[in-house]
């Protein structure tokens, strides 16, 4: 048997622990599952995606709308709105 080594942040593993408890599967199991998946298919075995905010359109828009702010440009003030929780 392998032994895999990984680092990740402290709310990530705290968080699938407990999804893989909930499941009633050990975080050995489920990282197995996953990488049986990922041999078998020879792909990521779900999406992954770049979120759109970033795409090279809407960076090119905010860009412009900074240049425009520092230069003064179509620069507006606009009143809070104040929300009732």
């Amino acid at each position: 048997m392998a032994q895999i080594s990984l680092r990740i942040d402290d709310d990530v593993k705290r968080n699938a622990e407990q999804v893989c408890k909930d499941i009633g599967m050990s975080m050995s199991t489920a990282i197995n599952i996953y990488l049986k998946k990922l041999g078998r298919e020879r792909r990521i075995p779900f999406d992954v995606v770049a979120d759109p905010f970033y795409s090279p359109e809407n960076t090119a828009i905010l860009e412009r709308r900074i240049a425009d702010m520092r230069a003064g440009r179509n620069v507006s003030q606009h009143e809070l709105i104040e929300v009732d929780e």
